[in-house]
């Protein structure tokens, strides 16, 4: 007792700590309180045992340890006493969880409480249920709960109804138990116990087939609710600038969106409605509670089997979001849009120009989405529009998103060029603005589309070498430009195309590339294309420029601990060639195609055909070498996987003068009717491998053909192994969360060369 009287009160408490200047102060106050709340826990004072507690959950609201309160929360409880059970419950829920044993030791007591028949008290103990019952407490309570689901009380009713949720979440097979009363309170007229009864509804739809079945037929009476509250409002004390009860409308339209999933009758029955909240005067947009019921009612028009002209209100709906001066309204229509863009496509075309706009955003958020849904808007018929919108916006896009856009434009591009030109011009602008943020295979794919485009060979090396010439910072836009240059460098001179003019002096051309060479900008891999090209133009300019030539090339830096392969590779090659005769004409042709064999592919350069091997020929005694081997045939693509829509295929590459490297190309197509999500797909090989994985183009492959996914894959083999590689996938298809692991078998590279 002593103790007690010498402890402060609350409210005392709270002052003196609010009054603590440093935190030593108010742990030695908390502290010398702590003590005196033991010591009367001890004595067993059940006179001020409810004020001892309730300091002690101010302190542990302040995230001091108070869990030698928890037993006496549980005396508390069983105590006759309003004020001690209104503290008891309070501390029950705040001290106790189902990580500690002791709280089942109030089953009993919330068991007599909820018997008891006086309301207050059957408040505290569905509160505490409802937020710190278990598994086990809930099957004991479950009948209780029950009971006064239909009690004349409303209070106790909407309590129990918040109970019986929490109920269905812990313990879904409990179900068949709460059918029964759920229809008999949609006809409450409390808002409180109406919309309670809504989402216990909702929770047993989602969690039991048999429920859902149940509830179907009851659609129209929820239309009918929903209805009422559109046109002539449902309890005005609940309105919301001037929005009848949004919480109710919105848990309605989310039941009905469960309902109405897969199902045709039910679907057809709520058609009507839909399409009268989304014209309702009373869904204002200037208000972000209007903004929730339309939202709502898009999504629910997005998920049901609903009517081509209800999918087009939507799609206008989420159009008028876009014009919404809040950032996170445009934001959820953009994420909506996306959405629906495969399924009402032709649409969400509409929109366009709203969605182009929303690409300057400041919010990095904002400009992310708006890029997603303009890169899903591209087709053969805005393929020019759209790539010149998207490519104005990478000239001043935030770093973050430059690889994104420039790697979308090149796909756009791919798929959807009027013409080679055109696809040529589009990706050239590309690696000028932002070359050194596109993929890895950009390169590749670029020198095989000139490669098999002859009528623009002329054009493009023109092309190349202009914007070379402008700029050699963007290191694949000089990759791709020097082996053009190399393969093609005798159409500069010829004048080939009309449109430019020719070339005059040859020395041109060569400071250009012994400007790339000297560079510090230039990577290893930019030096061995430029050494390729000189020792290529050895023989196709025109002129006696191979002295020249050979001297301009550099060499190979001895001192270093790293030496790039292929750069001394090509200058052992010129080295050689400086050695070797001059060849008279009618070899040239053969001296270029000797070239061509021994840099290795290069694009879709045409190869000389098989040469006689016979003492006699002029392919061993041309340069004094050996017969270079033949270069490796295309390696031809692969699918590896398919399951209900999905199919992933590999596309391999071989880069020009790295005979260990293996570039992997995993694209992932959709053939199904919903998208797949959150897909991941990671790869494995053999310690004696490198394997490097580029991040992919996106997370999300699209339902019905849309655009792929792709990713890439980089594959070093310096012991030139035999390769295996193991793949897993991991992706939520219809709902479900599948992951497939599995190694690719029949590879088509099972050496190197």
């Amino acid at each position: 007792m002593v103790a007690s009287s010498s402890s402060l009160k609350l409210q005392d408490l709270i002052q003196e700590i609010r009054e603590a200047k440093t935190q030593a102060q108010e742990r030695e106050v908390i502290q010398k309180e702590c003590a005196h709340i033991r010591a009367s826990f001890r004595d067993g004072d059940p006179l001020h045992r409810h004020r001892q507690l309730a300091k002690l959950l101010y302190v542990h609201l302040l995230g001091y340890p108070a869990h030698f309160g928890q037993m006496e929360c549980l005396k508390l409880i069983a105590s006759p006493r309003f004020t001690d059970k209104r503290v008891g419950y309070l501390g029950a829920m705040l001290l106790l969880d189902e990580r500690q044993d002791a709280h089942l030791l109030i089953t009993n007591s919330i068991k007599n409480d909820l018997s008891q028949g006086i309301q207050a008290v059957q408040g505290l103990a569905l509160c505490t249920l409802s937020a710190t019952g278990s598994a086990e407490m809930c099957r004991d309570l479950a009948t209780e709960v029950e009971k006064l689901l239909l009690q004349p009380s409303a209070y106790v009713r909407k309590k129990a109804v918040l109970t019986a949720v929490h109920m269905i979440r812990k313990v879904p097979e409990l179900s068949e138990i709460f059918l029964p009363p759920c229809a008999q309170l949609l006809h409450e007229h409390h808002h409180g116990i109406l919309l309670g009864t809504i989402t216990l509804i909702t929770e047993l739809c989602e969690r039991s087939p048999a429920a859902l079945e149940h509830f179907r037929k009851m659609v129209p009476q929820l239309v009918h609710i929903l209805r009422t509250l559109v046109t002539t409002g449902y309890s005005t004390e609940h309105s919301i600038s001037g929005v009848s009860d949004p919480f109710l409308q919105v848990q309605i339209l989310r039941l009905l969106r469960i309902l109405g999933r897969n199902h045709e009758e039910s679907s057809e029955t709520m058609n009507d409605l839909l399409a009268q909240v989304g014209v309702a005067t009373n869904t204002d947009t200037s208000r972000n509670a209007g903004n929730a019921v339309l939202f709502e009612t898009v999504l629910t028009i997005m998920d049901i089997r609903s009517a081509a002209g209800l999918r087009v209100l939507a799609v206008n709906i989420l159009g008028r979001f876009l014009l919404n001066s809040d950032r996170n309204i445009r934001y959820v229509a953009l994420t909506s849009l996306l959405r629906l863009v495969q399924s009402d496509h032709s649409a969400v075309q509409r929109h366009r120009p709203t969605v182009v706009e929303c690409l300057r955003e400041p919010d990095g958020s904002l400009s992310r989405r708006a890029l997603e849904l303009s890169l899903a808007l591209v087709n053969s018929s805005n393929v020019q529009a759209m790539t010149q919108e998207l490519q104005g916006f990478l000239e001043s896009c935030p770093p973050d998103l430059q690889a994104d856009c420039a790697s979308g434009i090149l796909l756009a591009a791919e798929r959807f060029a009027p013409t080679k030109r055109w696809h040529i011009d589009t990706t050239l602008r590309v690696l000028m603005t932002a070359g050194t943020h596109v993929r890895d295979d950009a390169v590749a794919n670029l020198t095989q589309l000139i490669g098999g485009a002859q009528e623009l060979h002329a054009y493009s090396v023109r092309r190349l070498y202009s914007a070379l010439a402008e700029d050699i910072s963007q290191q694949p836009l000089v990759q791709v430009a020097t082996w053009c240059i190399g393969e093609y460098g005798d159409l500069l001179l010829e004048g080939s195309c009309e449109e430019i003019e020719p070339l005059q002096v040859e020395e041109e051309v060569l400071a250009l590339l012994e400007r790339v060479l000297q560079s510090h900008m230039s990577l290893p891999a930019t030096r061995g294309y430029a050494l390729t090209a000189l020792v290529k133009l050895s023989t196709r300019l025109r002129g006696d420029n191979k002295a020249a030539i050979l001297e301009k090339i550099p060499l190979v830096e001895r001192g270093g601990s790293q030496v790039d392969e292929e750069a001394k590779e090509n200058e052992e090659t010129a080295q050689l060639s400086e050695a070797a005769p001059v060849p008279t004409e009618p070899q040239a042709s053969k001296l270029l195609d000797l070239l061509d064999l021994l840099d290795g592919p290069s694009g879709d350069a045409q190869h000389p055909p098989p040469l006689d091997p016979t003492p006699g020929g002029a392919l061993i005694h041309l340069l004094n070498l050996p017969c270079a081997p033949p270069p490796p045939a295309p390696i031809p693509n692969l699918k590896v996987f398919e399951r209900e829509g999905l199919q992933l295929n590999l596309s391999f590459v071989r880069p020009p003068g790295t005979p260990t490297s293996l570039l992997i190309t995993v694209t992932a197509t959709n053939t199904s009717g919903g998208d797949v999500t959150h897909f991941i797909c990671q790869a494995a090989v053999p310690k004696s491998f490198q394997l490097q994985l580029q991040a992919p183009s996106g997370d999300t492959v699209p339902a019905q053909g849309g655009l792929p996914m792709t990713q890439l894959l980089r594959i070093l083999n310096p012991k030139k192994a035999p390769l295996r590689l193991k793949l897993r996938l991991t992706y939520n298809h219809f709902g479900q969360s599948v992951q497939e692991i599995f190694e690719v078998n029949n590879l088509p590279v099972e050496t190197w060369q």
